[in-house]
């Protein structure tokens, strides 16, 4: 499992560049609904290259991070060295000793679902001070609805060169945010926060290369399945407009 969810950690520039970040109104949701200010100590579980970092650490919280990927821990550094209220440790929560660590709200955006839910749960539950706040945060980008046209012609080069060494779901073990309740967590509740994405036929590729999957796709077909999509792209307007639904599940350790 360590490869793939190390796979990410192979292009941190571009990953930095291209990968979305959350809506402004989740983040302002969160942290009023979790009271984050100084004062209190936040734990963001493998936070790549910060596109859902700077908000909560622009809080004047005790933010902490840990990051499992090299190139991304040094860019995390790179990027948010300089706050005072910022600190990272480049290892894998899996096995991570925490000591006598305890945190207000654990987060993650499109993390935690890579590691399993029998340690993911119980360890975040353990870490958390009574009353803290778990939030599991992701992305559903829709650009179907925009322009179906587009939609299926880029279906059919994923139909015709999209052969992954492995599909997402199974590079990593089955998650359900919903059973947090099962090991302890209160006041499960998901929030929808919303906005729009465009990109040209350069962009969207390489967005398209930041997905964990698409990395993985040997040769010859990774380059004619980029080759694909550029050029369906560029033949159709030269531009893909997501419409986006980030998602916020929430639950909290009982006090």
């Amino acid at each position: 499992m360590t490869e793939f969810r190390k796979v990410f950690d192979t292009i941190p520039e571009q990953f930095d560049k291209y990968r979305p970040r959350y809506s402004p109104e989740l983040f302002t949701n969160l942290i009023e609904y979790a009271q984050i200010g100084p004062g209190k100590s936040v734990l963001e579980l493998g936070p790549g290259t910060g596109q859902a970092t700077e908000p909560i650490l622009k809080t004047g919280c005790d933010y902490n991070a840990i990051e499992l990927g090299e190139n991304f821990y040094a860019k995390m550094n790179e990027k948010f060295g300089s706050y005072e209220n910022f600190h990272i440790v480049n290892d894998d929560f899996i096995t991570h000793n925490f000591g006598d660590m305890k945190f207000d709200m654990i987060y993650s955006a499109a993390t935690i679902q890579w590691i399993p839910e029998r340690v993911a749960f119980p360890k975040t539950f353990d870490l958390l001070k009574p009353g803290g706040v778990l939030a599991m945060m992701l992305l559903n980008g829709d650009y179907k609805t925009p322009n179906e046209e587009l939609f299926d012609k880029i279906q059919k080069i994923y139909g015709e060169y999209y052969k992954p060494e492995k599909l997402y779901k199974d590079m990593k073990e089955p998650f359900d945010y919903l059973h947090a309740i099962d090991y302890g967590y209160v006041d499960f509740e998901r929030r929808d926060f919303y906005g729009r994405r465009e990109f040209n036929a350069d962009d969207y590729v390489a967005y398209c290369g930041t997905h964990s999957d698409h990395l993985v796709i040997p040769e010859p077909y990774k380059t004619l399945f980029f080759e694909g999509l550029r050029k369906t792209v560029l033949e159709n307007g030269n531009k893909v407009v997501f419409v986006d639904t980030y998602i916020v599940y929430l639950c909290r350790k009982p006090l």
